[in-house]
């Protein structure tokens, strides 16, 4: 990685809000180890997504009232600006306070840590984090989620699923299918898989909240989790 690049994490809005409430213990040790590396001299672009909170205030729409998919997905991306933001004071002092929320904007700042939230409608945080990649020329994604692996199916509702430590493009593309719909809960969104592809980028999948394992990510160790290229 060359000196003073930006490393992008894709970060789950379910890690930074569960749906069960905030873990004030975990935000503080996740706070701590970033910094620990920002000291080291690294830098981070953390792209924080929607998770639990966007789904909630999705599903509340859609049993309400007549919403179009365009709405839930304006409504999705104002959850993940909300949740940003919360990020961004979490790095107080560190951080640029202003939020990118165009990942294909030129950014000059001297802050080691930058924090963006959602952009368009029609994909998620996993595209805005392969475009800050791509503007940024970053070569890996972290994405850090609420699972350790990228599964052959969705282990919550499949109990045959089973874990992909390596697997392609290709492979990924089969998985999470072509078509994206608001709110949806997949391990990366169709339309970032397709543009990762394209740019030969490395996407590495970690549990975010098993510090131990994201810590070894960060430090370029063998961890438990699923890479992508």
């Amino acid at each position: 990685m060359a000196k003073n690049q930006y490393r992008i994490i894709s970060l789950g809005g379910s890690i930074v809000i569960p749906p069960e409430g905030f873990n004030i213990e975990f935000l503080k040790k996740f706070r701590e180890l970033v910094l620990q590396r920002v000291k080291l001299g690294e830098k981070f672009i953390l792209v924080i997504g929607g998770g639990s909170t966007c789904r909630k205030y999705q599903q509340a729409i859609k049993e309400s009232a007549e919403v179009s998919n365009l709405d839930l997905d304006w409504l999705g991306i104002y959850a993940t600006h909300l949740n940003a933001k919360f990020v961004s004071q979490l790095f107080n002092g560190w951080s640029e306070p202003e939020l990118i929320i165009d990942p294909t904007k030129k950014i000059r700042s001297k802050k080691s840590v930058l924090i963006a939230g959602g952009w368009k409608p029609g994909c998620s945080t996993d595209y805005d984090a392969v475009l800050l990649a791509k503007n940024f020329g970053a070569k890996e994604v972290i994405n850090a989620s609420n699972i350790n692996y990228v599964y052959t199916a969705d282990p919550k509702k499949d109990p045959n699923a089973k874990p992909l430590p390596n697997l392609s493009w290709t492979e990924m593309q089969k998985i999470v299918g072509d078509k994206w719909n608001p709110g949806a809960n997949l391990p990366f969104d169709p339309k970032a898989v397709k543009t990762a592809a394209k740019l030969k980028l490395k996407v590495s999948f970690v549990k975010g909240t098993d510090l131990n394992e994201f810590a070894k990510v960060l430090e370029g160790k063998t961890y438990q989790g699923s890479v992508i290229k």
